[in-house]
């Protein structure tokens, strides 16, 4: 979720100067030092300290300052983190990490929802291939990437384990973020829409093993193309 007002513009630029390391671990900030460098006021200035410490990104204790903690330390799962360290010199890291989550967890979700998920679950799953399929055709990439994003979203929430359907915006942050930092081809490939299809059709009529494999497919793919891309070469297709 996007953090409105000049407290949340604040936010996200101490965010990526953090994730950039141009504010280090054990650092220590005054509330003034915040003020002089952003311009802003101290209510402004102690809104966003707040909201970096629900992050878990600072400490602030009176007498002692805010104190930037460790990176291990951060809510990792927080799609603005997530998107400060997409944007970072450690955006390999994170696309590595994102990557390595997604082939542990979206396999057993999409073996889950092949025996759990309801009838409408499994209808939203095929409808949202389908739109990627239209998207794909029309090469519009912008509609490819919320259809994506939402077919990923209804197979995490299809798995009925709600830790699973929370990581969502974890994947939706990835796909979306990928298309801004230009990590993703111009060139819609129906392959991808096809592995997609392949997962919706296997859950829908309950084949457990063959869901899981095709998503561990998708995610390959994509994890593939990013390393293409990041090493300056061509990738064939756009899809996650």
């Amino acid at each position: 979720m996007e953090l409105q007002g000049l407290h949340g513009q604040v936010v996200d630029r101490i965010g990526q100067s953090l994730a950039a390391d141009e504010i280090r671990a054990g650092e220590v900030l005054r509330l003034e030092d915040v003020q002089e460098r952003y311009g802003v006021s101290r209510t402004v200035a102690r809104e966003a300290v707040r909201v970096l410490e629900s992050k878990r990104v600072v400490t602030s204790r009176p007498r002692v300052g805010i104190t930037v903690r460790p990176m291990t330390d951060w809510n990792l799962y927080d799609p603005q983190v997530i998107r400060w360290r997409l944007a970072s010199p450690r955006r390999e890291t994170q696309l590595r990490e994102l990557a390595e989550l997604r082939a542990a967890v979206e396999p057993s979700a999409a073996a889950l929802a092949a025996t759990a998920a309801g009838d409408e679950a499994r209808r939203a799953l095929s409808a949202h291939a389908q739109a990627m399929a239209g998207a794909a055709q029309a090469g519009d990439s912008k509609g490819f990437i919320a259809a994506d994003a939402a077919f990923h979203r209804a197979l995490l929430t299809a798995s009925g384990n709600g830790m699973f359907a929370q990581l969502s915006e974890v994947t939706e942050e990835l796909l979306v973020a990928r298309r801004e930092l230009l990590l993703m081809p111009e060139q819609v490939d129906m392959a991808s829409v096809r592995r997609h299809q392949e997962v919706a059709d296997a859950i829908a009529e309950g084949r457990a093993t063959d869901a899981a494999r095709a998503v561990s497919t998708v995610v390959e793919a994509a994890r593939s193309e990013v390393e293409q891309l990041l090493e300056g070469g061509s990738a064939c297709a756009l899809g996650g």
